[in-house]
């Protein structure tokens, strides 16, 4: 199940991001090129990137690509960071529960008025879904997190540590010896 998650996960982030770099492209070719243009890309490239952000946002929580603010957080032993991890889990699932309730109510309403995209002949609903589909991969990325840290296979999220990772680059370009 997990394994399906991760590819569906991937597939649609790669899929957007292909998709609307090609849009784009092809639409600023049209305009500046040729003084014509596509009327609906603007619109269609707006959604495919809400898409694609609330998706990346799942994503990022598995690959640990988020940028961490925990020097508060490290300065606490193992057990102290796991009991602020579960709690930041937590506050962040009641979160994507009121996002998830909201984006029902909300999407119920425009199902029920009727309303289309102004340039696309796609019901708003099904265009602004990805709210749901977003917070739900987001809620199980973070209850897996949950998961690990209750287990104790985490204490923490994962972070992108930048400053480590351009430490390590400049080691290595010494190694080589580039002039720095």
């Amino acid at each position: 199940m997990l394994r399906l998650l991760n590819k569906t996960e991937e597939a649609v982030i790669c899929l957007l991001l292909v998709s609307t770099t090609l849009l784009v492209f092809v639409d600023v070719v049209m305009r500046f090129g040729f003084n014509t243009g596509f009327m609906w890309s603007q619109e269609l490239t707006l959604h495919m990137s809400a898409w694609f952000v609330l998706f990346g946002t799942s994503y990022g929580i598995k690959a640990g690509s988020h940028i961490g603010v925990d020097a508060f957080v490290k300065l606490f032993p193992r057990g102290g960071r796991r009991i602020l991890t579960m709690i930041a889990c937590v506050l962040s699932l009641t979160y994507c529960g009121l996002i998830l309730y909201g984006s029902w109510i909300y999407l119920a309403k425009v199902k029920k008025i009727g309303i289309d995209l102004e340039d696309l002949p796609i019901p708003a609903w099904v265009a602004h879904g990805m709210l749901i589909f977003g917070f739900v991969f987001l809620s199980i990325r973070i209850f897996l997190l949950l998961w690990d840290v209750i287990t104790g296979d985490s204490d923490g999220f994962r972070h992108a540590n930048e400053a480590k990772d351009s430490m390590e680059i400049v080691e290595e370009l010494k190694r080589e010896g580039a002039e720095i």
